[in-house]
């Protein structure tokens, strides 16, 4: 099912219009489906967004804009299983034209406890990446693989992982590790305890944003969110996207994902990029879904709907400057009165 008031929303030229926030066709072959009123695309779901304002309108084709793909799943312990449904959504969003698919956190598996998820879980350098590094030079894009559970280098002394997030580049090469710094250890009535840090360590650091076909992307997992200090400090090394990865539940999806997303979107002025784990991984979890791109401006771009699947976004990085010249806030901030909120990486 497709969000918004159509299933497609074609591309609107000129100034203060209409921005778009995916393509599924060439312009020569998208004519024959707009005139087919209720027509929709099984598993692909996409949102239009409300216009620009005028002085920041966008000022080339929305079709030269590059492509992002923002992936769905239901994770369960089946790790081939797993695979086998990101694959195909990874092929479709090449198959569409996007340049860069994000998968979600624990892309590889959502295990029933911490004993099966120290079990399951594999080095960097273990048969799952392998299969993930083939995928991305078969497809020829790259990869934001949102939380792999790590067995790290200090496995053996310490029996516990780490939840990273790993850039592949289009040729299947690692370009950027981020190893979760934020633990959820957290108590929700209605969602159950989650105790992360049972079986995962924190990260040490923060990732400095690396230059990808979209922009320079800033790394960060799901409960990272939560801390504007983080994202802030991204922003001003740099990043032109946050990426967001996540297995939020269904008591605080409903009422703190979107607004969280907005929120570090129009605190930093980048774009937001939040693939996300949905429906029930097994007897003992569940996920909210509603995956999503929020552009510099806070408004939501692109948004899956129920269900695995994925949803397009064009990044407009022209948009986002312009957006940052007319409301400069970086440069208004005062550290001499509340002291520098997320120092710049060095």
């Amino acid at each position: 099912m497709c969000v918004g008031a159509g299933a497609l929303c074609p591309p609107r030229g000129g100034r203060g219009e209409g921005r778009l926030g995916f393509i599924i066709r060439p312009p020569h072959q998208l004519l024959p489906l707009l005139l087919c009123p209720g027509f929709r695309i099984p598993r692909l779901s996409v949102l239009c967004a409300q216009p620009r304002p005028r002085a920041m309108a966008i000022s080339s084709s929305s079709w030269e804009l590059p492509l992002v793909a923002v992936c769905q799943v239901t994770s369960t312990p089946d790790k081939q299983e797993n695979f086998k449904t990101c694959a195909e959504l990874v092929r479709e969003a090449a198959r569409l034209g996007a340049c860069l698919a994000f998968l979600p956190e624990a892309f590889d598996f959502i295990a029933r406890d911490p004993a099966e998820t120290l079990r399951l879980s594999e080095p960097l350098g273990g048969n799952l990446l392998g299969e993930y590094t083939q995928l991305a030079r078969e497809c020829g894009l790259w990869l934001s693989l949102g939380g792999f559970h790590e067995r790290g280098q200090d496995w053996e002394q310490t029996q516990k992982i780490y939840n990273c997030h790993v850039l592949l580049n289009n040729e299947g090469s690692v370009v950027a590790t981020y190893r979760k710094t934020h633990l959820c250890d957290v108590e929700i009535p209605g969602q159950g305890p989650m105790r992360e840090s049972n079986s995962t360590i924190p990260g040490p650091s923060l990732e400095s944003p690396v230059s990808t076909p979209a922009g320079k992307i800033g790394l960060a997992i799901c409960y990272d969110m939560r801390f504007p200090e983080l994202s802030l400090a991204l922003a001003q090394a740099g990043a032109e996207i946050l990426t967001y990865p996540s297995a939020f539940g269904s008591v605080t999806g409903p009422a703190h994902w979107e607004v969280l997303l907005r929120a570090r979107a129009i605190e930093t002025q980048c774009y937001i990029v939040a693939a996300a784990q949905c429906g029930r991984h097994h007897e003992k979890r569940a996920s909210y879904g509603h995956s999503m791109v929020v552009d510099p401006w806070g408004t939501v771009v692109a948004r899956c709907s129920e269900g695995p699947g994925l949803c397009l976004a064009r990044i407009d990085l022209n948009y986002l400057r312009q957006l940052r010249q007319h409301l400069p806030v970086f440069q208004h901030r005062r550290p001499d009165l509340y002291g520098n909120l997320g120092h710049p990486l060095s």
